[in-house]
């Protein structure tokens, strides 16, 4: 029999207490594709398992999810990201939902590292974060689909049986500069300054630095070390053929890199 029980760290009669870092386990099958209980459309419900450092966040999402339990069902929550990948491998659940920025690990790593364990698995970044910088590095690292916080029960479950059908969701408020990107990949640009020799992550740290970002703030935003924020500075100065960062940021405004 499956336990439905929402609360956070009150265990039932009978169970020891738990770490609060696993939170609302519901017992379910251990396997892809084994048999359960048919409840939307016909359809088994999506099994998700969320990882986020915020508690208020998790029981928020828990219970916007609750009124949708023949369509979707939280099979686990967790605050750590360690624990998100024992979990993974031990429920299989449909997709997990990963916060961007957490304390002990950013999403974008973690994301990597379920993709590691199993390629199948699919991983949605939820952020509070409407940033296309955050959007390619998710996509980077594997994500099949990147979606804010704001969006509603009913969106959200639409997009993840999209994810499970095989597409990758975008939030609807970078649809359009995404747009803008599909555009310089169809002139040959497969990120802005690619043809001038940069890479992916330099034409980012490139852009920030245009933005007036200091390698500290750019290492924040980009969730990256400073100094390998200062390596990228210098294989751009390289590369464009200048000498300080204002003359790189001229270079860029000049060239209309960013346009």
């Amino acid at each position: 029999m499956v336990r439905r029980d929402w609360r956070v760290g009150i265990p039932q009669k009978g169970e020891p207490v738990r770490d609060r870092g696993s939170l609302r386990r519901e017992e379910a099958s251990p396997h892809r594709g084994m048999t359960r209980s048919l409840g939307w459309a016909g359809v088994a419900p999506i099994r998700i398992l969320v990882v986020d450092d915020h508690q208020m966040v998790l029981d928020g999402l828990c219970a916007m999810l609750r009124p949708f339990a023949e369509e979707a069902v939280v099979v686990a929550a967790t605050t750590e990201p360690a624990e998100a990948r024992r979990l993974t491998a031990e429920l299989h659940p449909d997709v997990v939902l990963v916060d961007v920025r957490m304390k002990a690990m950013s999403g974008f790593e973690l994301c990597e590292q379920l993709r590691r364990d199993d390629p199948d698995v699919k991983v949605v970044l939820l952020t509070v974060y409407d940033d296309e910088q955050y959007l390619f590095q998710g996509l980077r690292a594997g994500a099949a689909g990147y979606l804010t916080k704001q969006v509603v029960a009913e969106d959200l479950l639409a997009h993840l049986r999209r994810v499970l059908a095989g597409e990758v969701v975008v939030d609807s408020a970078l649809a359009g500069r995404v747009a803008l990107s599909a555009a310089r990949l169809d002139r040959g640009e497969f990120w802005p300054g690619a043809h001038l020799g940069l890479s992916q992550r330099e034409s980012e740290v490139l852009e920030l630095m245009v933005h007036g970002n200091s390698n500290r703030a750019i290492a924040a935003r980009l969730l990256l070390g400073e100094e390998t924020v200062k390596t990228h500075v210098r294989s751009i100065f390289r590369k464009l053929d200048v000498t300080d960062r204002t003359q790189a940021v001229a270079f860029a405004l000049r060239e209309g890199i960013f346009l």
